[in-house]
């Protein structure tokens, strides 16, 4: 299986927001921390801003922030946000064509790996992936960013 670069970004910018809580954090040194487009960034946002995981703040001083505490976001609920429509092979799509559909037993084998994995990552938080992680927080800290760049 192969999550998608929204997954990736996703998670990326989490991290970022955690890293950075309180603080509200402008989508451009989202963009810059994390190596990634605002194009590809601002959809992302906009779908986890639906899901209710981002607050997003508009104006002048407006930008991102978690809209829970990071321990309340699982990993296995962004990745259903954002992946929970793509199937990960043709017989879990609407219009599968596979001539062995009838007698297949892997699309249930399919079904209870996926279920399994979404599981053990839904006992994953966002804090597990950045508390007590100092390395990370150096890289991710926008105030370390800002001082690198020298905005």
């Amino acid at each position: 299986m192969r999550l998608t670069i929204r997954s990736n970004i996703a998670m990326r910018a989490l991290m970022v927001c955690a890293v950075n809580t309180p603080d509200i954090v402008r989508k451009s040194d989202i963009a810059r921390a994390c190596n990634v487009s605002e194009a590809h960034l601002a959809i992302v946002i906009n779908r986890l801003s639906r899901a209710g995981v981002l607050d997003t703040v508009r104006g002048r001083n407006g930008g991102v922030r978690l809209a829970l505490p990071a321990e309340q976001i699982s990993v296995g609920q962004v990745f259903r946000v954002l992946e929970g429509g793509s199937p990960i092979v043709e017989c879990f799509e609407a219009n599968n064509t596979c001539p062995l559909t009838p007698g297949c037993r892997l699309r249930g084998k399919l079904a209870e790996a996926m279920d399994v994995f979404y599981d053990h990552l839904d006992n994953t938080s966002v804090a597990d992936l950045v508390d007590d992680n100092d390395t990370l927080e150096s890289m991710l800290s926008i105030d370390s960013q800002s001082a690198m760049s020298g905005s």
